[in-house]
């Protein structure tokens, strides 16, 4: 009953975050001069027409005409049945343009991910088990050179040499190619590497610390002293207990990175995703667009964090959820 109350009650506060969020993006935009109104008033002034006659004809077709309070509470009441309404720049469904940015950013994002949980935890506990060596130092600042350096600007140099200069990968990314083909792999792989760099940084940071502890503790020294090869301590005495607070690491650094550097990435690289969406949209002031990939952002950092709270009780058995 315990685990049972504590999702329905994570699901329902989902509900109340995302309707402040998205509450609080669609009164921005709202405030925001409309690039499409003020394009026609410019057009009006130029061929001699009537600007105010030419702003209100716009308003009035983009539905801006309306009170305030009506557009507010029909697009809320969109937003909660899945009907996120039209893009007019794209001239598209806005559940349709981001389902297409979806499947870009998942190409890499995939891959992303899984490098940085196979990866972080596995140096911060070499760098742990070769503390304060030579060993130590090279594996921290590999982990924090890509930590420290911006993703945008990394990605710029990594293009320029292996795009322009040596040739071996697209200036652009090329959406004719097929997913799985050697093509894609060789266009993904630089971003990918750009994201990965940038993300083991803290996560390596934090295993090494939690892993530190646990290898000068007791029940290490007592396993040892009973023959366990070191492959199962390292592998069941130290890394189950470090992925507890290493999980909350990966979840927090992840989700951010994927609203942040991935828009950066995407804009670098020319990869036609949610997050070369969201930005394009935001220029273009297209309300409905930025309303409906910022609610995508928020429902997946709620299931990362829903899920991060449920793989605490799978790592550690002592975590309950009856008292909360």
């Amino acid at each position: 009953m315990g685990l049972e109350w504590y999702i329905a009650r994570r699901v329902a506060w989902a509900f109340v975050v995302t309707f402040i969020i998205i509450s609080v993006t669609w009164g921005l935009l709202a405030a925001s001069p409309n690039p499409q109104v003020s394009n026609a008033v410019r057009s009006a002034a130029m061929n001699g027409d009537d600007p105010a006659e030419a702003r209100e004809i716009q308003k009035k077709r983009l539905g801006l005409d309306e009170p305030l309070t009506k557009r507010y509470v029909d697009y809320m009441v969109s937003v909660y049945t899945l009907n996120w309404g039209w893009s007019q720049t794209r001239s598209q469904p806005v559940t349709e343009a981001v389902m297409n940015g979806l499947y870009y950013t998942v190409q890499y994002s995939i891959p992303w991910t899984i490098l940085v949980i196979l990866i972080s935890p596995l140096i911060g506990i070499y760098s742990a088990a070769n503390q304060y060596s030579w060993k130590d130092h090279a594996a921290t600042g590999f982990a924090f050179f890509g930590y420290a350096i911006p993703n945008f600007f990394f990605g710029i140099i990594l293009l320029l040499i292996f795009g322009l200069q040596l040739g071996w990968i697209p200036i652009t990314y090329n959406t004719d190619v097929g997913v799985f083909s050697l093509a894609n792999a060789r266009q993904l792989a630089i971003p990918i590497f750009v994201l990965v760099t940038g993300s083991i940084g803290g996560t390596m940071r934090v295993a090494r610390n939690e892993s530190a502890e646990f290898i000068n503790a007791d029940f290490v020294k007592t396993a040892l002293a009973k023959g366990v090869s070191p492959f199962r301590i390292y592998a069941r005495h130290i890394m189950r207990p470090t992925m507890v607070p290493l999980s909350t690491t990966v979840v927090g650094q992840l989700l951010a990175l994927f609203t942040g550097a991935s828009l950066l990435v995407e804009v670098v690289f020319s990869i036609p995703g949610l997050g070369r969406l969201l930005f394009r949209s935001i220029l273009a002031q297209d309300t409905s667009i930025v309303l409906g990939t910022s609610l995508f952002f928020v429902f997946i950092a709620t299931i990362g964090n829903l899920i991060q709270d449920l793989v605490y009780t799978v790592l550690d058995p002592r975590i309950s959820f009856s008292d909360r």
